[in-house]
């Protein structure tokens, strides 16, 4: 059952220019005029070097928010030599003018899903999950429908995205204001996937649908007896020292710490209006958790470094199979939780990237310890009125994580 509170949005106007460049379609979780560069660390990073270059990463930042027409743009790129950059861009209120926060927390959207993969996957070295099993092993009787078999499809279908499950995400509807204050129980999304047929047969192909993974959630909650967000606080957040990420409370709609607001638009080309205040119910395991820029760097890094799975379980989240649609880069492929992605200069970038209405981020770190994190303060089909704008804006999000983790 879903309860729905009033909602007041203030409306700020938007009219930004728009780049065109490489379009190239991303995937979705849920789915600037001037600008400023906060700089941390002994170097002064961004300012002019003796030969008179530019920053890279703090020029494409402004390009997000004068350019795509993101209200702001944050990101922090860490270095071989372990030293972080921050960077912002834009405005972090549309209303007073406030500065972008210098690594302030964000809602990192479907960046959760790798932390939630990284929980199921200690159960599985914990002896309590198997890969293989089919999930009506453990939440019996739930999966099933038109089509839909919980029988047929395992846990790695799930984490995989090949279960064939249909995503619940389009029932919510289009206008992000009309569910902004609804709260929903885990199993109202899975009913809502539920009521339509199956996508595909287990393990045909990769679709992603945020479904598997509240499905996973309800999993780590079964088998552990516990609620989910206090599992991934006890085993991921807090032993990784991710003092800036937190799991919300049931009901809790606001932003804890320091903060640029959140914008989005009712329909395509509306004005855009601040929707910071939001329920996350409705992404939960899928798309819940507040972080940084940098806390998101942390995790993907102590991942890569084996901090977080032993080796057989991290050998399991990287064994990837084609994203067959909707790829950031040629050649991506996907694991469990884990995006694997070329970038230009050779490397591949594992990690993820998160849409929820408010905030899109992109990101992930490197084999020989670079990362870079980049989030904006609206999702790109909320700065675009058509298509191809949308896809440019969303592709430029990744192309400047391409260039900060590669120049």
């Amino acid at each position: 059952m879903s309860v729905r509170l009033p909602a007041a949005p203030a409306t700020v106007a938007s009219q930004p220019k728009k780049r065109r460049g490489r379009v190239l379609s991303v995937v979705a979780a849920l789915a600037v005029l001037g600008g400023g560069l906060a700089v941390t660390g002994s170097l002064a990073y961004g300012a002019p070097d003796h030969a008179g270059h530019r920053d890279a990463v703090r020029e494409g930042a402004k390009d997000l928010v004068r350019e795509d027409g993101f209200p702001a743009a944050l990101a922090a790129v860490q270095g071989r030599d372990g030293r972080t950059r921050d960077y912002t861009a834009g405005t972090g209120d549309l209303a007073t003018g406030a500065s972008v926060p210098v690594n302030g927390q964000v809602r990192a959207g479907s960046n959760t899903k790798a932390l939630t993969a990284a929980v199921v996957l200690q159960l599985v070295g914990e002896g309590k999950v198997k890969l293989d099993e089919p999930i009506e092993t453990y939440l019996p009787g739930l999966v099933h429908g038109e089509g839909i078999d919980g029988g047929r499809i395992t846990v790695r279908n799930l984490l995989q995205h090949t279960s064939g499950l249909p995503d619940y995400v389009p029932t919510l509807g289009l206008d992000p204001f009309e569910v902004r204050d609804t709260y929903y129980n885990p199993r109202d999304l899975v009913d809502l996937a539920l009521s339509q047929k199956a996508a595909f047969e287990p393990g045909a192909k990769w679709q992603y649908s945020n479904t598997n993974y509240v499905l996973a959630g309800l999993l780590v909650e079964k088998v552990t007896g516990r609620p989910f967000g206090e599992e991934i606080t006890d085993r991921i957040i807090r032993p990784l020292g991710l003092e800036d990420t937190y799991w919300p409370g049931v009901g809790e709609r606001g932003i804890r710490g320091a903060h640029p607001k959140g914008y989005a638009a009712a329909s395509p080309g509306a004005p855009l209006e601040d929707i910071t205040r939001l329920d996350p119910s409705q992404a939960w395991a899928a798309g819940q958790l507040v972080t940084t820029p940098r806390d998101l760097n942390r995790f993907f890094s102590a991942l890569l470094g084996g901090e977080v799975l032993e080796a057989a379980e991290l050998k399991e989240m990287k064994t990837t199979v084609p994203v067959t649609e909707g790829a950031p880069a040629p050649g991506t492929g996907y694991g469990l939780g884990l995006f694997r992605t070329p970038l230009s200069c050779g490397v591949e970038l594992w990690g993820h990237g998160g849409s929820i209405h408010g905030y899109e981020t992109y990101g992930g770190a490197t084999r020989d310890g670079r990362a870079a994190t980049v989030a904006t303060t609206a999702l790109s089909s909320s700065v675009a009125a058509e298509p191809a704008d949308m896809m440019a804006a969303h592709q430029h999000v990744f192309d400047l994580v391409d260039t900060a983790v590669c120049k």
